[in-house]
């Protein structure tokens, strides 16, 4: 573990941490989280939290000074078989590796951890109680598709929708028709998690809150459960803060910058 006494800190200790944290066992099959592109042997200068990579991000790490990138979504999903200015994702990979910046992803891995993704929502909300569900061990290790939790008090429906929309800095939202019942029991998952519906009504969800959805999940769960979906990037934002939290804990030399740059791509006009 990285501790005060050591002067300097090799970016291969940064990953440690994050990977002690988030073990990359817990990732789904499909998904490539951990080291993407660089060299671990270097010392860190700063590092660059943020939920995507692109080009933007790479400038800001650039003249921040920072020669490490910390990211929820990978920058590489698929093998390349080119390296060229062809798409944003390998003008990345070539703008990274002349400015000798590391760049690791913590995704699937961060989403089923403990006190990760979903729990950082949950804490966003503040709720209380929190617990996994959808449980599942890998390796031995606890972890969970979503989380579920209490709100300190129940709220109608028009209230709650109002208050996830302030906490997560939503324009607008796609709401199913509004709960007819209070509100108090709240199950999350961030990104796409519709696949949580069935086992968020199972577990006695009041609502549920994600980040996308496809149309035909929200039929048949009218008086049912009141579903929230709050778009992919506003669900995830708060990823960086569980990162900052991680490395400041861990290697505390680490100078850490959440970054500036909006990378949401979807704009509400």
């Amino acid at each position: 573990m990285c501790r005060n006494y050591i002067r300097s800190v090799k970016i291969k200790q940064v990953l440690s941490a994050l990977e002690r944290f988030a073990p990359l066992p817990l990732q789904e099959s499909w998904d490539n989280a951990g080291l993407q592109v660089g060299l671990t042997e270097a010392e860190v200068s700063g590092a660059l939290l943020c939920l995507d990579v692109n080009e933007q991000i790479v400038d800001e790490a650039i003249a921040k000074g920072c020669n490490l990138i910390v990211s929820h979504h990978p920058l590489l999903f698929h093998g390349l078989k080119q390296i060229s200015d062809a798409d944003y994702v390998q003008r990345c990979v070539i703008k990274v590796i002349k400015h000798d910046i590391v760049v690791v992803s913590m995704h699937t891995n961060m989403d089923n951890a403990l006190d990760g993704v979903n729990w950082k929502i949950a804490e966003k909300l503040g709720l209380t109680d929190s617990a996994f569900f959808a449980q599942k061990t890998v390796e031995g290790i606890e972890a969970g598709n979503g989380v579920i939790g209490c709100l300190p008090s129940a709220m109608d429906a028009q209230a709650f929708v109002n208050l996830v929309k302030g906490r997560f800095g939503v324009e607008c939202m796609q709401c199913n028709e509004l709960l007819r019942r209070p509100i108090q029991r709240v199950a999350v998952c961030g990104g796409a998690g519709d696949f949580l519906l069935g086992d968020a009504l199972q577990q006695g969800a009041d609502a549920f809150i994600t980040g996308e959805m496809h149309y035909h999940q929200y039929f048949g769960y009218e008086q049912c459960l009141q579903i929230c979906v709050i778009g992919h990037y506003q669900s995830e934002q708060f990823t960086s803060e569980i990162f900052r939290d991680i490395i400041q804990g861990e290697c505390p030399e680490v100078r850490t910058e959440i970054a500036e740059t909006c990378t949401n791509p979807i704009i509400y006009l």
